[in-house]
């Protein structure tokens, strides 16, 4: 790769600071450097390859003569700055909600659909992260015989709220040892020893916004614009990595061995097959990439049907780790 000028929009995040540390374990050659960050961050510093950069308060300014903005905000800082982006003539690869939806903007997990991203428009949407680990899960199948449904149960680990999740986490954990009740503010009830079948606002018939974007994200990502999916969203008392059950149903019926094939050999995934353990945990998949596949069996309701267990590191694959992906296949012309 050629040496790059890049900003991280939201720098001093759980994700922003996740994309730092991969650009330095990818290796990607930066030239320049710009941490972004709201005015409330702004003047601290934040080491990169040993050197102490400062963050600096995001202004239309700030990206003039870069070539990528990686966004680790929230949608309406993506929103507000978008325009300035486009107009500097760099490429915004987004990881929040604001555009996923864009019929303009393409939204890219690399392994399954990373040839939509060279028909950008100056931005690139990230997918929500229990989509891309459930969809990366999955895709190799969908390649056998296209799927038409599925009913997912994610389990959410408190990172996905942040590093404030993480916090609530620990605080409240200490807090039971201590006889002491918790005291919940980012979370509607305590999470330490409970688990929320609750994540997002209510958006339609009583689902969640987060449940539906599995359906709405995996109909543009796999390509299937009828692909219809329950989904449960549940927040556990796990620091990182999301687990998440699927059951799918697919046009013609998919063999267990096509589907264990399919899947050892599909990029960024581990298929477990061990006697002695074939199913994966959060623990196994915190700190790396790879979507880890387990429990893969036959739905014992549908001739068409396969259910099977997958675990990932959603601070990594499930947004920065994505998100640095889409810029290698970028800059590699792939």
């Amino acid at each position: 790769m050629r040496a790059i000028k890049l900003a991280i929009l939201g720098a001093t995040g759980a994700v922003g600071r996740e994309m730092l540390r991969l650009l330095e374990e990818y290796r990607i050659p930066v030239a320049e450097l710009r941490l972004l960050s709201g005015p409330n961050s702004a003047g601290k510093t934040i080491l990169f390859q040993e050197i102490e950069q400062r963050v600096q308060e995001a202004t239309d300014d700030c990206f003039l003569g870069l070539d990528y903005v990686l966004g680790a905000s929230d949608a309406p800082v993506s929103r507000r700055f978008v325009p300035a982006i486009r107009r500097s003539g760099a490429v915004f690869i987004d990881n929040s909600s604001a555009f996923r939806m864009d019929p303009e903007v393409p939204l890219i997990v690399p392994e399954i659909n990373g040839s939509d991203a060279r028909d950008h428009h100056g931005v690139i949407a990230n997918p929500n992260c229990s989509t891309i680990i459930t969809l990366m899960a999955v895709a190799g199948i969908d390649r056998i015989s296209p799927i038409r449904s599925m009913v997912v149960s994610t389990y959410q680990a408190v990172s996905g709220a942040g590093i404030r999740g993480q916090q609530e986490l620990e605080q409240e954990l200490a807090a039971y040892l201590q006889g002491r009740p918790p005291q919940p503010e980012v979370f509607p009830v305590p999470i330490a020893m409970n688990l929320i079948p609750w994540i997002g606002a209510e958006a339609e018939n009583s689902y969640t916004d987060e449940e539906m974007k599995m359906q709405n994200e995996g109909r543009r990502i796999l390509h299937r614009p009828e692909l219809t999916v329950n989904c449960t969203c549940v927040r556990v008392p796990v620091m990182r990595s999301h687990s998440i059950s699927v059951t799918l149903w697919t046009k013609d019926v998919v063999t267990l061995s096509e589907a264990n094939a399919a899947l050892a050999q599909f990029p960024g995934c581990h298929l477990m097959t061990e006697k002695a353990r074939s199913w994966p945990t959060p623990l196994d998949t915190g700190g790396q990439d790879l979507v880890w596949i387990g429990r893969l069996r036959e739905d014992r309701t549908h001739p068409n049907g396969l259910s099977l267990w997958c675990c990932g590191d959603q601070v990594r694959k499930g947004a920065a780790a994505n998100a640095l992906q889409i810029l290698q296949r970028l800059e590699n012309g792939l």
